[in-house]
């Protein structure tokens, strides 16, 4: 049996996002927000909201039980000065807290990941089972030889 380990990321994700579009909704506020302070603009891709979805819901398999605070540690970034002729050395920078809770909560009504307020969110077995599904079928439609011999 294929596992979410034994497929390139990139691979499952833009997979698990073409999965997870039919089953959570992009919040209206979302166009507007962007994804850290670090930040200038909103993102640009159309389907951001389901790619950063399946990322979370991967990374919670992989890291769970993870909380907000340390997927906003994971998602986030330099910050150099807004002024590009600053001298100052730039400054790490959290991810947004408020759309990782919110595609989590998201996940958890899907049934994908639990919460729990001591240990923070794991995957369920539904959401194993569901990534273990999404990862035959990317293993299926590469055309790779050399991870053949995981499948």
């Amino acid at each position: 049996m294929t596992t979410l380990y034994d497929v390139p990321a990139d691979a499952l994700i833009e997979a698990l996002a073409d999965e997870l579009e039919d089953r959570i909704d992009e919040p209206d506020w979302f166009e507007f927000a962007k994804t850290g302070a670090q930040r200038e603009l909103p993102p640009e891709q159309e389907n951001f909201w389901y790619i950063r979805a399946g990322s979370l819901l991967r990374k919670v398999a992989t890291s769970g039980p993870v909380g907000v605070e340390r997927l906003s540690t994971e998602y986030g970034d330099s910050k150099s000065g807004s002024n590009r002729y600053s001298v100052a050395p730039a400054h790490r920078a959290d991810g947004s807290k408020k759309v990782i809770r919110t595609i989590l909560q998201q996940l958890e009504e899907e049934g994908f990941i639990s919460s729990s307020e001591s240990r923070g969110r794991e995957i369920t077995g539904e959401g194993r089972s569901f990534l273990d599904d999404t990862a035959g079928e990317v293993m299926s439609d590469l055309d790779r030889p050399e991870l053949e011999r995981y499948a």
